[in-house]
C-alpha cells in the first residue's frame, strides 16, 4: 500500500482488490511459505471434507447395519471426523488469519518480515484471534437459535398450511441468512485484524470493528457476499463432479477439476485474507483514525519479544479514542 493514509478511505472495491492483490510482490517468498503451509491445507481440507464424509452418509443411509452396535460404531467414526475436521478448520482459519494480517502490517511499517518471523509472532497473535473467535462464536450460537426457531415456523407453517406464517418465517430465514450473517461475518473478520493490530481483543476487539463498520457497512457486505458466493460456485462445482460425479466423470477428470478448484480456492483464500486487511486501513483511513506506523511497528515487534517503549502502548490507545 503506497497510497498515503488519508487517501486509503477514497478506496473503491476494485481498487480494494487491486491493492490487496499487489502486496505479495512485496514479500513473495513469505507469502509463498504461507499460503504453501497454512492456507494451501486449510483450502484443501474444505473441498475434501465432502470427499471423505460422502461415502460415509452413503453408507449409513444406503446400506444400514443389522446391528445397532455396527450402526452406532459407524455413527460415532463419522462424528469423530467431524469434530477434528472442525478443529482443523478453525486452527489453520486462525492461523493464515494471523499470519497474513501480521506479514502485511510489518510490510506497511516498513519492518523486515521473513516467514520464520511471521511464524515466530503467531503464538502471541493466536491466543488474541482464539479470543476474539470465542465472542464471536456466542454471537454466532445467538444467530443460529433465532434461525432454528424460524426453521421450525417454517415446517408447522408448511404443516398446517397457513400461508401468511409461512411468508413471514421465509422472510425473516432470508434476511438473517443474507443481511444478518454476512454482516456477521464481516465483524468477525474486521474483529481478527484489530486484534493483531491493536492492544484489544475479544469482545472489545468487536466493540472496535462495530465502530469502524459504520459507514462502511455496505462495502463490508459486497466484500463478503462475493467471497461467499464464489466459495459457494467452487464448492458446488467441486461437489457435482469430484464427490458425486462418479458415475459421469473419470477418476482422471475428476482428479484434474479437483485439483484445480483447491487451487482456486487457495487463492481466493489469500487474495480474502489480504482483503481484510486493507480493508482494516481503510475503514480507520475513512474514520480518521490516523495510525503511527512507529508505533505500530513497536506493537508488532511486541509479539517477537522485541523490546516495546511504554510509550508505545499510550500512543495506541490515544489513536483508538
Amino acid at each position: 500500500m503506497d497510497l498515503e493514509p488519508e487517501e486509503l478511505q477514497f478506496l473503491t472495491i476494485p481498487e480494494i482488490l487491486r491493492e490487496s492483490i499487489a502486496i505479495p510482490k512485496r514479500s513473495p517468498k513469505t507469502f509463498y511459505l504461507i499460503t504453501l503451509t497454512l492456507i494451501f491445507p486449510l483450502s484443501f481440507a474444505i473441498l475434501a471434507h465432502s470427499l471423505f464424509t460422502h461415502p460415509l452418509l452413503a453408507q449409513l443411509e444406503d446400506h444400514p447395519s443389522a446391528d445397532p452396535n455396527q450402526t452406532r460404531h459407524e455413527w460415532t467414526l463419522l462424528m469423530i471426523f467431524q469434530f477434528c475436521y472442525l478443529i482443523f478448520l478453525f486452527a489453520f482459519s486462525l492461523l493464515s488469519t494471523a499470519a497474513v494480517v501480521f506479514t502485511v502490517a510489518s510490510l506497511y511499517t516498513s519492518k523486515p518480515v521473513t516467514f520464520s518471523s511471521t511464524i515466530s509472532a503467531i503464538p502471541r497473535v493466536f491466543k488474541r484471534l482464539f479470543i476474539t473467535f470465542l465472542w464471536v462464536s456466542l454471537l454466532m450460537l445467538l444467530y443460529n437459535s433465532v434461525i432454528l426457531i424460524f426453521l421450525v415456523i417454517f415446517v408447522i407453517a408448511v404443516d398446517t398450511q397457513n400461508v401468511v406464517l409461512l411468508f413471514l418465517s421465509l422472510v425473516v430465514i432470508f434476511v438473517f441468512f443474507l443481511v444478518v450473517h454476512v454482516y456477521i461475518t464481516a465483524l468477525w473478520h474486521l474483529a481478527s485484524v484489530v486484534s493483531v493490530l491493536e492492544p484489544i481483543y475479544g469482545i472489545a476487539a468487536m466493540k472496535k470493528s462495530y465502530e469502524l463498520l459504520k459507514g462502511r457497512a455496505r462495502m463490508a457486505a459486497v466484500l463478503v457476499f462475493g467471497y461467499l458466493a464464489i466459495c459457494g460456485v467452487i464448492g458446488g462445482i467441486f461437489g457435482s463432479v469430484v464427490v458425486h460425479g462418479g458415475d459421469k466423470y473419470g477418476v482422471f477428470t475428476r482428479i484434474v477439476v479437483g485439483g484445480f478448484f483447491v487451487g482456486v480456492l487457495v487463492i481466493v483464500n489469500l487474495v480474502g485474507l489480504l482483503v481484510q486487511s486493507v480493508f482494516y486501513y481503510v475503514c480507520k483511513s475513512y474514520h480518521h483514525q490516523g495510525i503511527d506506523k512507529s508505533v505500530l511497528h513497536d506493537h508488532l515487534g511486541g509479539y517477537l519479544g522485541e523490546y516495546v517503549p511504554l510509550k508505545s502502548s499510550i500512543q495506541m490507545e490515544n489513536l483508538d479514542d
